[in-house]
């Protein structure tokens, strides 16, 4: 099987065979910079410290400890292919790599098949690597689980989402899950310092600027493999002018714009709407234009934008701004009517009317209360006289006989029972003294004595 057809790596080789691994340890000069600067070894790992500190349990398997199949969760360019390879290479572990965007269930079951014979008739052991193991289906991911069970393979799968939304649950029991995180900025420039000066990396052909470090590390987002991959284009280009120095004119040159790490469908997507509404809610304008602008550049659906903003207007600001709610329905009709990139401005304009807006969750306390009384029995009969009273018999049944018109009274506010006997007295609303809900919180309590009658 070839791996440029199916997207498998050394399916059918026997124990002591030059693996993935092995070609792994000796890239071809002209593979990309990113493959050549992988670290063949534990010491050479940049990043992790938290998982790779002595005695933690990854570190324990890339030493060669106990062997546990893992889920490796974290943003892209943090290592986890790596890691994969290392665990595979501590054990003298056959590696045998799939793509879950080009693998199914045959596929699975071929690498199981080859596996199950390594360890029965020779005794090897077989590293199971799944890129985005997130875009399995439950189906290809349930046919894993007698071989992780047996441990027929060693997985070690990679992910960048959250296993707990896109890995199925018997999977997730039998993995170890770590969490990578993204590179610190010290973290990216030792990364690329190396590579200008390893010799499998550029070899000190080129200078690296300090301006133009700074922009690598910039554009790189936390991200190894992209620092890298910029590193080559800038220093492609000043090897062919003859320069050799890059600075930031040449990243400029070689890169037009970074790729905001954003998943519309993985748990970035969650990750950053939650921090923007957090962010209004919190009322930092300045925070939630950067969630607002990520999600713009990434191309999230303005109108999923739109409605966060309009639940927002009610739950957490209400009644202390009713304009809140008006600015948000008008940004949404803005995205319906105009559409984008225009519509970035009232969606813009939005978030920071409502950022700076006083906050009341008074709205959703009081629907929320209303509704788990409901929900616990406490509905009662509707009280007679606000029974409809318009159909032929109504009266008869003592349907909306002694009801009194407010409108009757100079006030407009007359006593009169409007809850079922059960809720009597029962308050839900109960205003803030924020922003124009100050007035309510003055006026309910007169309002309640009036109509109660007290």
């Amino acid at each position: 099987m070839s791996a440029a057809s199916d997207g498998l790596f050394d399916i059918g080789e026997p124990p002591g065979s030059p693996g993935a691994a092995a070609e792994e340890a000796r890239p071809a000069p002209g593979a990309p910079l990113a493959v050549r600067m992988r670290p063949r070894s534990l010491d050479e790992v940049v990043g992790q410290r938290h998982l790779l500190k002595p005695g933690a349990p990854l570190r324990r398997l890339l030493e060669g400890g106990a062997p546990a199949s893992v889920l490796l969760y974290g943003p892209p360019g943090t290592g986890k292919t790596t890691l994969a390879r290392l665990m595979a290479r501590a054990g003298e572990r056959h590696f045998v790599a799939l793509s879950a965007l080009s693998a199914g269930v045959k596929e699975l079951r071929a690498v199981i098949d080859d596996a199950r014979r390594r360890r029965d008739y020779h005794g090897g052991s077989t590293v199971l690597f799944i890129d985005e193991v997130h875009r399995f289906s439950k189906t290809q991911q349930d046919a894993l689980l007698g071989a992780v069970e047996d441990r027929v393979v060693l997985l070690v799968a990679a992910t960048t989402e959250n296993p707990s939304f896109s890995v199925v649950s018997p999977l997730l029991s039998r993995s170890l899950v770590l969490q990578l995180q993204s590179l610190d900025e010290d973290e990216v420039r030792e990364v690329l310092r190396r590579a200008v000066a390893a010799p499998q990396g550029l070899n000190g052909a080129v200078t690296l600027a300090e301006d133009g470090e700074a922009a690598l590390v910039r554009l790189s987002a936390g991200d190894a493999r992209r620092a890298l991959t910029a590193l080559e284009a800038a220093a492609d280009g000043v090897l062919a002018d003859g320069t050799g120095v890059v600075d930031l004119a040449a990243v400029e040159r070689a890169v037009t714009e970074v790729a905001v790490r954003y998943d519309r469908a993985g748990d970035q997507h969650y990750d950053v709407i939650s921090a923007f509404i957090k962010s209004v809610r919190g009322s930092d304008p300045d925070a939630a234009l950067h969630y607002l602008a990520r999600m713009i550049v990434a191309g999230e659906d303005p109108r999923f934008i739109a409605r966060r903003l309009m639940v927002h207007a009610s739950e957490d600001i209400g009644l202390a701004d009713p304009t809140a709610l008006q600015a948000a329905t008008a940004a949404a009709q803005v995205v319906q009517l105009v559409g984008m990139p225009e519509a970035r401005l009232a969606l813009a304009q939005a978030t920071v009317h409502l950022a700076t807006a006083p906050k009341s969750n008074a709205v959703i306390t009081a629907i929320d209360a209303a509704m788990a009384d409901v929900k616990a029995g406490a509905v009662g009969a509707v009280p007679p006289h606000l029974r409809d009273g318009h159909y032929a018999g109504a009266q008869k049944l003592g349907n909306a006989v002694g009801y009194r018109y407010p409108h009757s009274t100079p006030d407009g506010v007359l006593a009169q029972q409007y809850p079922p006997d059960e809720l009597v007295g029962k308050d839900y609303y109960e205003p803030t003294t924020h922003g124009a809900e100050r007035v309510l919180a003055e006026r309910l309590p007169k309002l309640r004595r009036a109509v109660r009658g007290r």
